[in-house]
């Protein structure tokens, strides 16, 4: 279980802080940069443009904190109450993965049942309690 723990906190920090940065650097032109640049210095009023596949791997992070708490929870008290979560884990870090992947390439339809997918491994994880 602890496996899944860390995955979950390294996909965390992939999504969150790495992979954002990395399109930054390797999406922006050196008038953008320079742009960005001058925006990092400013008062920061309005938001700053960044490049389409940033703005959707941001959303998808924002996502992905929104359900990260619960599924750390569920696997923290898995791990006390000596529960079985592995396989359910393991299905939730791909199935985030997946999403991550369907919202950077705009695969709308499919990224929706991937989330709803998720919440249904998260609900299976806490019945594991009931």
């Amino acid at each position: 279980m602890t496996n899944v723990l860390l995955l979950a906190l390294a996909l965390a920090l992939l999504q969150i802080l790495l992979l954002p940065v990395f399109l930054n650097f390797i999406l922006l032109d050196k008038e953008q940069y320079k742009a960005n640049v001058r925006y990092l210095l400013s008062n920061r009023d309005e938001p700053i443009q960044t490049p389409v596949p940033v703005q959707r791997v941001s959303r998808a992070a924002t996502n992905l904190q929104e359900t990260l708490p619960l599924f750390l929870a569920l696997v923290i008290l898995g791990i006390i109450a000596g529960q079985d979560l592995v396989a359910l884990g393991y299905s939730w870090l791909a199935l985030r993965v997946a999403y991550l992947l369907c919202y950077s390439y705009g695969i709308e339809k499919i990224r929706s049942l991937i989330w709803i997918a998720s919440v249904i491994v998260l609900v299976m994880m806490a019945l594991k309690f009931v």
